[in-house]
């Protein structure tokens, strides 16, 4: 794999990221592609000025840093 297959993958990444995160905090529903749960965007319990978006299982599990 060379360095501009690489660099789309993490952009596609980041961007579709980006959509999840922005639909979730709208109220949307969004759902796992992995395991077909609802995913939810809660405040992290044990770290200040950080959300959590993540689904039941944990195989999607996105930590935000918020300001």
């Amino acid at each position: 794999m060379d360095f501009s297959q690489l660099n789309k993958q993490r952009a596609k990444s980041f961007n579709d990221q980006k959509a999840l995160i922005k639909k979730l905090s709208q109220g949307r529903t969004v759902i796992c592609p992995h395991c077909e749960l609802p995913i939810s965007l809660t405040l992290n319990q044990h770290a200040q000025r950080s959300a959590i978006a993540r689904c039941q299982t944990g195989c999607t599990l996105i930590e935000l840093d918020l300001m």
